[in-house]
């Protein structure tokens, strides 16, 4: 096994990526002077590609900075009102794309009922790793999953002030086991790092950006845009019920694939977690969370469904990039690890 490598939390702040386009490289260009300077104009992104990479890294830099922001940058651009006037226009442009591709989904009821179907003859990528993946490949799929892997649940916690009752209960009670029941060493982004040590990736926080593509940019910016806005807290418990519903299964096969090639105690140990662990939180999520918001709250049934919808298909969308280029014995990042 390689020795540790320090663990995200030793990195307060991440390093600013390099730009992909006109709309990143502006925001890169304000965020690198003071805040209160020029940032670029809402209009920019009025037609620009909801799902492709200038949009989404331009998004990822505006959401960091509610996280852990960026080294070297004035923490006072979180509540730039000029960088927050372009940030609510690249939303705009990415719901109403996303709204648009997942038209017609089915109801709360029906699309949860859709989660809990485990096809005979999967397809997506636990299948492929379980089955064939190599190592390279689970590293790349371990790089581009740290987006979201360093910060598991904290985009989720955003909505717990938004929510009351049973619901605010059975959330409370399924977070505290993702930040690791009071254990910082049983935190699941911590659990992640390690993954990533065993695989001799880089664990610092936000390292992989530049290599990630707008696929996986767009799933982890999914969840920061639902988090931030409580007109959303309903799609974003739909987001939440999404994860935790289709975990179980997939962790398993991915436990699977690290045993096989031999990636290491705790890369399989990270999955093995979330097999027993979420197979718990699915039956709270559904019956407490989604239960008690549906009863405080039924009209936003239609919202959960459509977080459970742009979840499923952002995931998928990013599954087809990662197998496309795996098949084809080429890499599925943008820069080689």
């Amino acid at each position: 096994m390689p020795d540790r490598i320090p663990g995200p939390e030793t990195a307060p702040e991440g390093e600013l990526p390099g730009a992909r386009g006109e709309l990143s490289q502006g925001v890169l260009d304000a965020l690198r002077g003071p805040a209160g300077g020029p940032a670029p104009r809402p209009r920019d992104a009025r037609d620009a590609d909801p799902f492709g990479d200038d949009l989404q890294l331009a998004l990822y830099l505006c959401y960091e900075l509610h996280y852990r922001g960026f080294r070297g940058v004035d923490a006072a651009w979180e509540w730039d009102p000029g960088l927050l006037g372009l940030r609510a226009a690249l939303e705009r442009r990415f719901l109403e794309a996303l709204r648009e591709r997942t038209a017609g989904h089915p109801d709360v009821h029906d699309a949860l009922d859709d989660l809990l179907v485990e096809p005979v003859d999967g397809t997506g990528v636990s299948y492929f790793l379980k089955d064939e993946g190599q190592l390279w490949q689970l590293r790349e799929y371990a790089a581009q999953r740290s987006l979201y892997h360093l910060k598991e649940a904290d985009p989720h916690a955003w909505v717990i002030p938004r929510l009351r009752g049973r619901a605010k209960a059975a959330f409370v009670a399924v977070e505290f086991d993702e930040f690791g029941g009071g254990r910082a060493e049983r935190v699941h982004a911590r659990l992640f790092a390690d993954l990533m040590a065993d695989l001799g990736l880089d664990t610092a926080y936000g390292r992989y950006v530049d290599a990630a593509s707008a696929e996986m940019l767009a799933v982890v910016n999914l969840m920061s845009l639902l988090g931030l806005h409580r007109a959303h807290r309903g799609a974003l418990v739909g987001h939440f019920a999404t994860v935790e519903v289709t975990s179980s299964p997939g962790s398993r096969r991915l436990a699977e694939a690290m045993r096989r090639t031999g990636a290491g105690p705790a890369a399989e140990h990270f999955y093995a977690e979330h097999v027993t662990a979420d197979a718990v939180h699915e039956q709270i999520v559904r019956r407490d969370v989604i239960g008690g918001l549906l009863a405080d709250e039924p009209s936003l049934a239609p919202d959960i469904a459509f977080g459970i919808a742009a979840t499923t298909w952002l995931e998928d969308r990013l599954g087809d990039r990662l197998l496309a280029a795996w098949r084809s014995g080429s890499t599925s990042l943008r820069a080689q690890l």
